[in-house]
């Protein structure tokens, strides 16, 4: 398994541009799929970003399309989300996932193999 580290969180303001980053332990980083899962109060959890393996491939939800763009470094064991244009309900903890899966949202986040603590994110208007 691979372990994870979020950082990178904290209070923006609306607009804001702040860039959560996964640090991942492990030789194994490189063979999952890896994604970003928030959850807000009382809101249902939601896979916001996924990338595959390589890097080559990713997928958003449309609630963050055309917002933030997910990446990954896999030589230095690093998943990034960069978030531009934030909104109140951006507002969550933002949690990195590992999967053997990418693509449809329950495929990705039922096959989750590692957890990342979380990071909040609070966006100020």
């Amino acid at each position: 398994q691979v372990q994870l580290v979020e950082s990178g969180g904290g209070t923006v303001q609306t607009g804001g541009f702040p860039r959560p980053s996964c640090a991942a332990s492990g030789r194994t980083f490189s063979i999952y799929a890896m994604g970003w899962v928030r959850r807000a109060p009382g809101k249902e959890r939601e896979c916001v970003a996924q990338i595959n393996s390589r890097g080559s491939s990713t997928v958003y939800a449309d609630s963050v399309k055309g917002r933030f763009t997910i990446s990954r470094d896999n030589a230095k064991n690093l998943l990034y989300l960069q978030m531009n244009s934030l909104k109140p309900e951006d507002t969550a903890v933002y949690y990195c996932a590992a999967s053997p899966i990418s693509g449809a949202y329950r495929a990705f986040t039922e096959n989750v193999r590692s957890w990342g603590q979380g990071t909040q994110v609070t966006v100020s208007s």
